[in-house]
């Protein structure tokens, strides 16, 4: 018995996997319609047309923006696992989580009052 045959299934499964990477959009180009037209090659831009150059500048609020999205996703991120396992942890849990929201709640006052969140600005 060889020593790699436990990972055997291992090797079926990725190989399996690369096979159906390659034969699935392989058997879609095949099978799949050919009708193009002016309309389908057409850009999409969230339903009107394109207009302008696809170089101008963004304003600064849209990263502002995603950035503060990505901090408080990750809140949730350290917040659900904090949540399912809150009896195990006890007190010194609950009271670091406190701190780490605290800490995301001050961080929003503070972007609150600068006027980080208003697009009038």
């Amino acid at each position: 018995m060889s020593p790699l045959t436990p990972y055997l299934p291992m090797a079926v499964v990725l190989g399996l996997a690369g096979a159906l990477a390659v034969l699935i959009p392989a058997l879609t180009t095949r099978l799949g319609p050919k009708s193009v037209n002016e309309i389908k090659s057409a850009a999409f831009e969230c339903g009107s047309d394109p207009i302008g150059s696809a170089r101008q500048r963004f304003a600064v609020k849209f990263y502002v923006v995603a950035l503060l999205f990505i901090v408080f996703d990750v809140e949730a991120v350290f917040l659900y696992p904090w949540a399912v396992n809150f009896k195990a942890l006890g007190w010194f849990g609950y009271g670091t989580m406190v701190m780490f929201a605290a800490t995301l709640v001050a961080g929003l006052v503070y972007i609150w009052k600068k006027g980080a969140l208003s697009w009038e600005s």
